[in-house]
């Protein structure tokens, strides 16, 4: 992110490079950590992948480096979106978890809370949808931007879509639960009383 900003917007310093990833909301969607931008750039600078090209300091604020990405860097950044590009990542599941070991008795409270857990993804669909047009309109991102925000809602549509197939699933089970008037296994249990540790 940081090596990508500096190289599509020319020099800049730390303060800056994070508002822009505070408006791309990067680290929310992106796994970019904010936190970390300034030893990272310092990092980098070490490493001879940007280098310092001045010091401003604006009345009695601290002073600030400004950074422009090297030709190291700009390998290092091709070398890097090659990676981000080419392969694909999965991150940990804990909603998976939940789903894998949760028993057929406790099916209907499950129903509850994925009700709960639509609204959340709704929310967050439109939202980011909304974020997306009111960026779009004042011009503030070009049409890379506009896709990665777009991509984000369809992702969401498609959770909403499978959230509905499970949602038909566990009605499903329920009910062929009832009509047999026993309880059997579902997902990581091992049987009708299986007990599963954390």
């Amino acid at each position: 992110m940081a090596l990508g900003t500096l190289q599509n917007v020319g020099p800049l310093h730390g303060h800056e490079i994070r508002r822009i990833a505070e408006v791309t909301s990067v680290s929310s969607w992106g796994g970019v950590s904010v936190g970390a931008l300034y030893r990272e750039l310092r990092t980098m600078d070490e490493g001879g992948l940007v280098e310092s090209v001045r010091t401003e300091q604006v009345g009695r604020r601290p002073a600030r480096t400004v950074y422009r990405i090297t030709s190291s860097g700009e390998g290092e950044l091709r070398e890097l979106r090659e990676q981000a590009v080419t392969q694909v990542h999965h991150g940990t599941d804990p909603f998976g978890v939940a789903l894998l070991f949760t028993r057929t008795s406790e099916l209907p409270t499950l129903l509850e809370l994925l009700e709960r857990r639509r609204e959340a993804v709704l929310t967050m669909r439109n939202d980011i949808e909304s974020e997306s047009r009111a960026l779009r309109e004042a011009g503030q991102i070009g049409p890379l931007d506009a896709a990665m925000f777009r991509r984000r809602v369809m992702q969401l549509d498609a959770d909403l879509l499978w959230q509905d197939e499970l949602d038909r699933t566990i009605a499903e089970t329920v009910a062929a639960e009832q009509l047999a008037g026993e309880e059997f296994p579902t997902g990581g249990t091992t049987g009708p009383t299986a007990e599963v540790s954390p």
